[in-house]
């Protein structure tokens, strides 16, 4: 098969573009009470623009219960108190762009709040307009315990039943997460309207596109069927049914072709589910050949879910990592785009996952380079570049996040002892990346002069983002000098990957190469490090 021609390759800003994303709440306090907001991101906006940021993403700051921490959508137009107002918004765009940073933000559009007009409407009565805005069902028989039992066996993915019931109306409504998440209808037509006009709203108001959350997600499979439960498990994992189920494609292409194609914006699916070989539905580049795909770019999470909660992997498998990101590659070569992380805030810190926290600064530099490097966009979560590690958790009653507290419940109720559960946790637990961001030695790590939302980790006086400023040594100057090195050189923004030594269990190492030269790039496991051997030799062809 002949490969593409780089120099004919479109080459669009999104493409060539070095993105950072804001968990806001963590981000920076500009008004002292303990949460960050809109104005502290905009206090920050020169550091992201030193260090050579083109693309911020911001997770939601709408208004919100928080059941969620803000995922939970109450009111699309509006802005959490929390966060600010809808001017400071405007403000940060205005400030944004004039420092040649474009913004997108989390778009949430599987689920809304149980708090959103919609589902007050909704859950009203049976016969209430908005009733078919959500997913409503009957229960099965009665029990002795309960008046009804759910109308299927599927699990949230937040653990527990995925179906909540409400006794004003006697039917359950379905959540894939939190019972305060109730799904959308995307089977309406009134409700795929309504989103449609939210999005052009913000659109109109001057934002660059968005990252759409559990996009996979808004597809059920027909009649909503229980699953076999071979085990006798209360409720039975039901990905199956509802991720990236066939059929999803006319939801998804009705979303490109009314809600993101008028504008000229860069779009991100999450796309839990989606495996590289359906990738080009999704994210294929319009020919004239080949139809485009939905978005520009997709999170996918196969490389991740090697230490998902329910992995049995007892050490990091280098072979693997390599073939899901070598598969990722080959697949969109040509004919779409990757979007590169290893970090967000839905992860533990990467360099506690692929590396060693002993051996932070090798870690963080060698993981940079490997992913960074690769064909794509790549997307950096706010402290990954400071090389950020996990906070040991010494206490259950520690953790923040939802789906950690549902994790606690159901493993006790399984007998898992808390030392067990402490130890899980330790590991993958959502509330490492979402503690607050450290800017200086000062109390809070300079993140806020009064008491945090969320406990701070203690090594802020040794990890910080003023410290690393005035050193030129530190993993903040070297990711500095990356986004630097892949701006100066289009060959790393457009040259083919290629893999070397595929089935080395400690090296991963490969090629982009591009019409006028050749970058090899080189990263060692010793043990669990991952240290860097040669960042980037440049070979003449």
């Amino acid at each position: 098969m002949a490969q593409p021609n780089q120099n004919q390759e479109k080459l669009v800003w999104w493409k060539e573009a070095t993105a950072y994303q804001i968990y806001p709440r963590s981000f920076y306090d500009s008004n002292a009470d303990g949460i960050g907001d809109i104005p502290g991101i905009i206090k920050k906006l020169d550091y992201l623009a030193d260090l050579g940021i083109d693309l911020v993403w911001i997770c939601p700051f709408y208004q919100s219960p928080n059941d969620d921490n803000g995922y939970d959508i109450s009111d699309y137009q509006a802005i959490h108190s929390d966060f600010g107002c809808l001017d400071d918004v405007d403000r940060l765009i205005r400030e944004a762009h004039k420092r040649g940073i474009k913004i997108i933000i989390d778009l949430v559009i599987n689920h809304t709040s149980d708090e959103h007009p919609w589902f007050i409407e909704s859950r009203q009565n049976r016969n209430s307009a908005k009733r078919d805005w959500y997913i409503w069902r009957d229960g099965s028989e009665a029990t002795t315990e309960k008046p009804t039992n759910e109308p299927n066996n599927w699990e949230s993915i937040f653990h527990g039943s995925a179906w909540q019931y409400d006794a004003e109306t006697a039917q359950y409504y379905l959540h894939l997460f939190s019972s305060k998440q109730p799904d959308l209808n995307w089977e309406n037509p009134e409700v795929k309207a309504a989103l449609f006009s939210m999005i052009h709203w913000w659109l109109e108001r001057g934002i660059d596109g968005f990252r759409v959350d559990a996009i996979s997600h808004i597809k059920k499979q027909a009649n909503l069927p229980s699953l076999p439960n071979p085990n006798g498990d209360n409720y039975v994992s039901s990905f199956k049914y509802h991720m990236n189920v066939k059929g999803i494609e006319e939801h998804l292409h009705e979303l490109r072709d009314k809600a993101f194609s008028p504008f000229d914006i860069v779009t991100v699916g999450e796309a839990n589910g989606v495996a590289a070989e359906d990738a080009l539905t999704w994210v294929a580049e319009e020919t004239a050949t080949n139809k485009a795909g939905v978005f520009n770019m997709i999170f996918q999470f196969e490389h991740m879910n090697l230490w998902s909660e329910d992995s049995n992997q007892s050490s990091f498998n280098l072979v693997k990592f390599k073939q899901i990101l070598t598969r990722w590659q080959n697949v969109l070569e040509g004919m779409g785009w990757n979007a590169l992380y290893l970090e967000n805030h839905d992860q533990a810190r990467s360099i506690n996952t692929f590396g060693n926290p002993n051996y932070r600064y090798a870690s963080a530099t060698a993981l940079a380079t490997c992913y960074f490097l690769m064909k794509g966009t790549p997307f950096i979560y706010q402290g990954q570049e400071l090389g950020l590690v996990n906070f040991h958790f010494t206490s259950l009653d520690q953790f923040d996040d939802i789906s950690a507290r549902n994790l606690i419940n159901k493993l006790k109720h399984q007998g898992k002892s808390d030392q067990y559960i402490l130890s899980l946790l330790n590991r993958v637990s959502r509330d490492h990346s979402r503690l607050p961001m450290p800017w200086n030695s000062e109390e809070n790590g300079g993140f806020s002069t009064v008491t945090p939302w969320i406990t701070v980790n203690p090594n802020y006086e040794l990890i910080n983002v003023s410290e690393q400023l005035n050193n030129q040594n530190s993993v903040l100057q070297f990711y500095k000098q990356l986004i630097e090195l892949r701006k100066q050189h289009k060959s790393l923004i457009i040259g083919r990957y290629k893999l070397i030594l595929a089935d080395d269990p400690n090296v991963y190492a490969y090629q982009r190469v591009s019409d006028d030269c050749t970058w090899t790039i080189i990263t060692i496991l010793v043990i669990t490090l991952l240290r860097l051997i040669l960042t980037a030799l440049r070979l003449a062809i």
